[in-house]
């Protein structure tokens, strides 16, 4: 099974939350299915729409979610990256949170919870992309390696400090996954 083929099959077995996630859904099997190349092969948009895996550290204790303050995007984000070419986004999530933040990636969830399709914004803004959304159960007392070239902060965050915060800093999809996460098993 080709790479493309498998990634299709990953996004097909996804169940939306919300009607948003259902047209990302549709808009990313319709692309899957029209193009041969799904991968960033050169920094920093080319081809122009490419994979992403994202790993949203949850505290299964109290609900907390670990984000980064991203120096590129400017916004609190998870932690995660690019797929590269001909790599299984389940393996992309597990190496950047190792990378990212020095966590073993063996608890991040083996399927995607969450789809998003994005235009991204800050330094490297303009291109397009298709984000797969992996849960992993941390506890927020885990010793954390920050990769300080790419953050300017990581912190926890409470359900109730997000509940206050201002949306706009965060990725513009954030708080439907949250919506998504705790409809979940109890939010975790």
């Amino acid at each position: 099974m080709s790479s493309r083929t498998a990634v299709r099959a990953v996004v097909a077995r996804l169940e939306p939350g919300d009607d948003i996630e259902a047209a990302h859904r549709a808009q990313t099997l319709d692309w899957l299915a029209r193009t041969d190349d799904v991968y960033r092969r050169v920094k920093p948009a080319t081809p122009d729409q490419h994979l992403v895996s994202y790993v949203v550290p949850v505290d299964p204790r109290d609900g907390a979610i670990l984000l980064v303050d991203h120096v590129n995007a400017g916004l609190w984000l998870p932690p995660g990256g690019h797929v590269e070419p001909d790599e299984d986004p389940l393996l992309t999530a597990r190496r950047e949170i190792a990378e990212e933040l020095g966590l073993d990636g063996s608890g991040v969830s083996r399927e995607p919870v969450f789809l998003t399709v994005t235009r991204t914004v800050g330094i490297d803004a303009g291109h397009t992309d298709v984000s797969l959304w992996y849960v992993m159960s941390c506890d927020q007392e885990q010793a954390l390696v920050v990769d300080d070239g790419e953050f300017h902060r990581v912190r926890w965050w409470s359900r109730d400090e997000l509940a206050a915060a201002d949306p706009g800093r965060f990725d513009p999809h954030f708080f439907r996954f949250l919506t998504k996460l705790s409809g979940r098993s109890g939010g975790s």
